[in-house]
């Protein structure tokens, strides 16, 4: 399934110029989901119709997706029904995300709207809702999931919790999305905005490696950041993103030479299927590389979770291996070549049995 990076914006609380302009630099980035929060519209059904066409139709000339955010207040404030998509079509959404749910077979039949919008679940909740739901037979193409996200420090999820919800979405082969936080940004849908991220491990987290964290989790499709505005090098930063396979980023010692430059950064790497604790094992490239030398540097002291680890030309058959170090251990046969950024080190429980993954430089 095709991975979408996202952008909130929150037309009751921001300029329509501003978040055109928004709209732009995120779609010059790669950006293409919008999650659009209808929660605070007080403004009577036209006018609220005339705001969200213009926005969403500019949106739409850029390739922007849109999913509206609504809640039943909003039904009542605008005097529409759930059983009548027709307003929504009508604004040009290309779905609705339903913060509240019902009985599973109002779900259902929503999913057969005649406009083939999308009906889009709240996934931070791990009980049998959706299961409910498709034992009314909806309609899956149509119908997606979506997790929340936290205004408030410390109420997010734990990442066990989040991993449990996902599944039940996932391996019903449903598209599913999770927020990030910017961290400039100052709009939200409330008036308590510590960010919005899904994850709480996420809150004070770049925006990129809050993304690569939830790629690598290969439980989301599509990752949205929740707040506005985000800075333009936190867009640029989110859009130059590898989406399908998990990119370290590496800080190098001084002492790397140019064959390890390019077995870390020349290369496709995996992990090796007979796995073991201590190490991550990328062993195709001592083949490519054995006949390239490699003298022993910055192997006396005793290596560290994160550190990118080469075998030198001591070490036999294995020299030009490269390793990723998940335990403590010294072996002066191994030159240490980099680190994993701090930042980063949370990516690799997720480097498992023939993962694939590749590194760039800081």
């Amino acid at each position: 399934m095709k991975r979408q990076l996202g952008v909130s914006v929150y037309p009751d609380h921001s300029d329509l110029n501003q978040d055109k302009a928004y709209l732009k630099k995120a779609s010059e980035c790669g950006f293409s989901r919008i999650f659009m929060s209808m929660l605070e519209v007080t403004e009577g059904k036209e006018a609220v119709k005339a705001k969200f066409q213009e926005l969403i139709s500019y949106a739409k000339s850029l390739g922007f997706e849109t999913i509206l955010d609504v809640a039943p207040n909003i039904f009542d404030e605008l005097q529409i029904s759930y059983d009548d998509m027709t307003f929504f079509h009508e604004v040009g959404a290309d779905g609705i995300r339903l913060d509240v749910g019902f009985d599973g077979n109002k779900e259902a039949m929503l999913t057969f709207n005649p406009f083939d919008l999308a009906v889009e679940l709240n996934m931070s909740n791990d009980v049998a809702y959706l299961d409910n739901i498709l034992t009314y037979q909806a309609n899956k193409p149509f119908l997606y999931g979506c997790h929340n996200f936290y205004p408030q420090e410390g109420t997010a999820l734990p990442y066990d919790f989040f991993e449990s919800c996902s599944i039940r979405f996932k391996k019903e082969g449903l598209r599913t999305a999770a927020f990030v936080s910017s961290q400039v940004g100052t709009v939200g849908p409330w008036d308590v905005n510590d960010g919005l991220p899904t994850l709480e491990a996420h809150r004070h987290l770049a925006v990129d490696v809050a993304a690569k964290h939830l790629f690598a989790t290969g439980l989301i499709d599509d990752v949205i950041i929740g707040n506005a505005y985000a800075s333009d090098e936190e867009l640029e930063a989110m859009g130059a993103l590898n989406r399908y396979q998990t990119e370290l980023t590496i800080e190098f010692v001084e002492g790397v030479n140019e064959v390890e430059k390019a077995i870390v950064l020349n290369e496709q790497h995996f992990r090796r299927g007979d796995i073991t604790h201590q190490v991550v094992r990328s062993t195709e490239v001592r083949k490519k590389y054995k006949n390239e030398a490699n003298l022993p540097h910055d192997c006396q002291d005793e290596f560290q979770v994160g550190d990118v680890v080469i075998g030198n030309q001591t070490f036999g058959k294995y020299k030009n291996e490269l390793q990723i170090v998940l335990e403590q251990h010294a072996d002066i046969r191994k030159n240490k070549v980099g680190q994993v950024v701090d930042a980063e080190k949370l990516l690799l429980p997720f480097i498992k049995p023939w993962t694939k993954f590749k590194f760039s430089v800081k």
